[in-house]
């Protein structure tokens, strides 16, 4: 069986968006409900989907389970991931862990940009590893299904993360640093720790992650999916495509900065355009995952692994993942 799942977007959220969900074929997403929340505001983002949920069941409805992918594909419907891009959610409270699990939360970075109170961000200049509650809050994950997920993390952090972790973990949207040189992509030897402990890499959209940026090529970005399959094979590769569409650029403010500072940190923008940067034209939205799936076997994949590529092997992954140790989903 073939699934289109997309291991990670943030987009402003509207009926549209929906609809071309729908128009993509795409079964599944993992959606960023929280950046820099605490726990109360991410019960506000819940609450919003919530809404959502109600206003277009014909369209989406909250995934808590692998199985609810096939239910999404059966019934012509997107299952809606939660996840978090920062541990902010859980506070200073590692109970908190279990409770965001049951509220629909699948997946939750140790770290964005920078440090936090469990691992460090891929803009620090030091990266101290792991911290004491960090292996804790690890532990927890793993008890609850709650996917750790090291996407904006430095190196020595993931890789820690990647040891201590008794289940796989996930880098759900970056590219790899020897096809384009971003402080957010990650080192041959990560991707290499990362699929070797049965993890899984999400290959990235965002432009500033891309060859060229804005004018990556389709041919580019699937000739980068092959050097990454012929590091570390193609099961543990998927789509997290990071698409940010319809927001307003004073949306990114938020995104990277959220209340730690009182400056803007533009990342690996520029200055001079510090909003979200033109999508290739090749990937717009939702209805252009065909695009990929088309640039996978004109570079050369099987029928086999493309269809692994654009959401089996996210299927496979959550199906070990999203329940308690020592069960599937």
């Amino acid at each position: 069986m073939t699934y289109r799942i997309d291991c990670l977007q943030y987009a402003n959220w509207s009926e549209k968006i929906f609809r071309q969900m729908r128009e993509g074929n795409v079964d599944a997403v993992h959606v960023t409900i929280a950046y820099h929340e605490n726990f109360r505001e991410t019960v506000l983002n819940i609450e919003r989907w919530n809404r959502w949920f109600e206003q277009f069941p014909e369209l989406i409805f909250q995934g808590r389970w692998a199985s609810d992918v096939k239910l999404a594909r059966d019934t012509g419907r997107t299952a809606i991931f939660f996840g978090f891009q920062n541990p902010s959610p859980i506070e200073d409270d590692i109970g908190l862990v279990r409770i965001v699990h049951t509220l629909g939360a699948r997946f939750m970075q140790l770290s964005y940009n920078n440090q936090s109170l469990l691992a460090t961000g891929c803009y620090e200049a030091e990266d101290p590893g792991i911290t004491r509650m960090g292996k804790q809050v690890i532990r927890e994950m793993n008890r609850a299904g709650l996917v750790v997920d090291m996407s904006h993390s430095a190196d020595r952090s993931t890789l820690e993360a990647i040891e201590i972790s008794e289940r796989p973990i996930a880098i759900t949207h970056a590219n790899p640093y020897f096809w384009q040189p971003a402080l957010r992509n990650k080192k041959d030897d990560v991707i290499r720790a990362l699929t070797s402990a049965d993890g899984m890499l999400g290959f990235s959209l965002y432009p500033h992650h891309l060859k060229d940026k804005s004018n990556c090529t389709l041919q580019s970005f699937c000739e980068m999916i092959a050097q990454t399959a012929d590091m570390v094979g193609v099961e543990h590769l998927g789509i997290g495509s990071d698409l940010c569409q319809d927001h307003p650029d004073s949306v990114v403010e938020w995104m990277r900065v959220g209340r730690w500072s009182k400056e803007i940190d533009y990342g690996e923008g520029s200055a001079s355009a510090p909003g979200f940067p033109d999508m290739p034209d090749w990937f717009r939205d939702n209805r252009d995952f065909g695009n990929i799936e088309v640039g996978l076997k004109t570079i050369g994949f099987n029928d086999a692994e493309v269809s692994g590529l654009m959401g089996d092997n996210w299927m496979q992954f959550f199906e070990n993942s999203f329940g308690p140790a020592g069960t599937s989903a």
